[in-house]
C-alpha cells in the first residue's frame, strides 16, 4: 500500500497571459476590502503594478503601497510593512514581484494576528494562527513563493537567512501572467531560471518524494530546460516565457510537498555571510552538488536527464544520469550563469566560514533530504569545489 502523504498548494491558481488584471475581482470574491501592495521601487518605476492596480479600482478596492523591498527580505522590512499594514488599515496582503515581495508579504500577513517578532517563527510549523490572506502575482519564474508554505527571511542581528514553514504561509490566491516577466533582464532571468531548475531537481530527488510531486517536478524540467535559454536570450518571446514561469509554478508545488535538498541548505548560509541572492546562489552550486548527489539515486537522475532533452537509450543509467547532469552545467554555461568568484564571494572568506556554513546548512534540515548523504567535511569541500568550477 501506498504510505498516506498530504499534498497542499494555494486555493486558487489562475495563469496565462493577461491573468494579474483578475486581480481585483479574486479579491473581491473573498469579501476583501483594502489591500496592502508589497512591491519594491524598480517594479514601480517600470509600471510593473499598474494593471494590477488598475483592476483593483475597477473592482471598487482600495490599496496602499509598501515598496520598500529593495534587497533580499529582511525581518526590518517585515516590520516596515506590518505597521504600513496597521496604519492604512488593510485586511490583505497582495504580493507583486519575485521571491522578496512575496516572502515579505506572507511574513507580514502571519505577523498581523501573531504576537512578537518574525524572528520568533524561525523553523517549521511554529505559527499558531492564520494570517490574513494573501495574493502572490510573480513577477520572475524563478522562486515558486506564490504556492508555497515558505517564507525566508534574514535576520540581519544574526546574519541567518531563517527559513520559516507554516501552511498559514501559503496564498490564498495565485496568479501567474508571464506578461509581467517581459522586462526581466537577462541576468535575473537566467539566476531566477535556474533557481526554478533546481527546485524541480531537488523535488524530484528528495527522499521526502510523492507521486504528485514527481509528476509536477518532471514536467517543470521539461519546461524549463526547453524553454529558459530562449526566454534568456529573447526576452520578448512570450511563450518562452510562458512556459518558463509554468515550469517554475509547478516547481514551486513539486517541492513545497516534497521538499528541497543539498543544494538549497548550502545557497542560504551564502546569502546570510556574502548577501547574494537566493536564486543566483542556488544556480552556482547546482552543477557541483548534483555531480556530487548522483550515485545516491542514478535511476532518478537517469530520469532527469530524459527531462533535460539527453537521449538516454543506450546509455546505462549511471552514464544517463552524468550526461544529465552535464547537460543542467551545459544550461548553465549557456546562459551566463556566474560562479561564486563571479558573485563577489570572497575565496579566503569563504574558506574560513566554510565550517560554520557547513553547519548552518545541515541545521537548515535541507540536506537531509538528499539523495546522497553529505558530511560536514563533504559540504566544506563542495563549497571550495563550487568556488572552483
Amino acid at each position: 500500500m501506498l504510505p498516506v502523504k498530504m499534498f497542499r498548494t494555494a486555493r486558487v491558481v489562475i495563469t496565462g497571459s493577461g491573468s494579474s488584471g483578475q486581480a481585483g475581482e479574486e479579491l473581491k470574491k473573498l469579501n476583501l476590502k483594502k489591500a496592502l501592495i508589497v512591491t519594491d521601487q524598480n517594479l514601480i518605476k517600470l509600471g510593473i503594478p499598474d494593471g494590477v492596480t488598475a483592476s483593483l479600482k475597477k473592482s471598487g478596492l482600495a490599496y496602499a503601497i509598501y515598496d520598500g523591498v529593495n534587497s533580499e527580505p529582511v525581518a526590518e522590512y517585515v516590520q516596515e510593512g506590518l505597521k504600513a499594514f496597521r496604519e492604512n488599515k488593510c485586511d490583505c496582503l497582495l504580493a507583486i514581484g519575485g521571491g522578496s515581495p512575496m516572502d515579505t508579504a506572507k511574513a507580514i500577513s502571519v505577523m498581523a494576528t501573531n504576537r512578537g517578532s518574525i524572528e520568533d517563527y524561525m523553523g517549521q510549523g511554529k505559527i499558531p494562527e492564520e494570517g490574513r490572506p494573501v495574493i502572490a502575482v510573480p513577477t520572475t519564474a524563478g522562486t515558486g513563493s506564490e504556492v508555497t508554505p515558505f517564507s525566508i527571511i534574514t535576520d540581519t542581528k544574526r546574519d541567518v537567512k531563517m527559513l520559516i514553514g507554516s501552511p498559514f504561509l501559503t496564498p490564498q490566491v495565485a496568479i501567474v501572467d508571464p506578461q509581467l516577466t517581459i522586462s526581466l533582464p537577462q541576468d535575473i532571468t537566467a539566476a531566477t531560471g535556474i533557481d526554478a531548475l533546481t527546485h524541480a531537481i531537488e523535488a524530484y530527488v528528495s527522499v521526502k518524494v510523492q507521486m504528485m510531486s514527481d509528476i509536477l517536478a518532471l514536467a517543470a524540467i521539461e519546461f524549463i530546460a526547453g524553454n529558459l535559454k530562449q526566454a534568456w536570450s529573447d526576452g520578448k518571446d512570450l511563450e518562452a516565457r510562458e512556459k518558463t514561469m509554468m515550469g517554475s509554478l509547478m516547481a514551486g508545488m513539486a517541492f513545497s510537498n516534497s521538499s528541497v535538498a543539498l543544494v538549497h541548505g548550502m545557497a542560504r548560509p551564502i546569502g546570510a555571510y556574502f548577501h547574494v541572492r537566493h536564486g543566483a546562489s542556488n544556480a552556482a552550486l547546482l552543477g557541483t552538488v548534483m555531480e556530487f548527489s548522483l550515485e545516491g539515486n542514478p535511476t532518478r537522475y537517469a530520469r532527469i536527464a530524459q527531462a533535460m532533452g539527453v537521449q538516454t537509450k543506450a546509455l546505462s543509467e549511471m552514464s544517463a544520469a552524468k550526461q544529465g547532469a552535464a547537460a543542467v552545467k551545459k544550461l548553465i554555461k549557456d546562459i551566463r550563469i556566474p560562479s561564486l568568484r563571479e558573485l563577489g564571494v570572497d575565496k579566503a572568506k569563504l574558506e574560513k566560514l566554510a565550517p560554520k556554513m557547513s553547519d548552518d546548512a545541515i541545521a537548515s534540515g535541507s540536506p537531509g533530504n538528499n539523495p546522497r548523504p553529505a558530511t560536514r567535511e563533504q559540504i566544506i569541500e563542495l563549497y571550495k569545489a563550487a568556488y572552483a568550477a
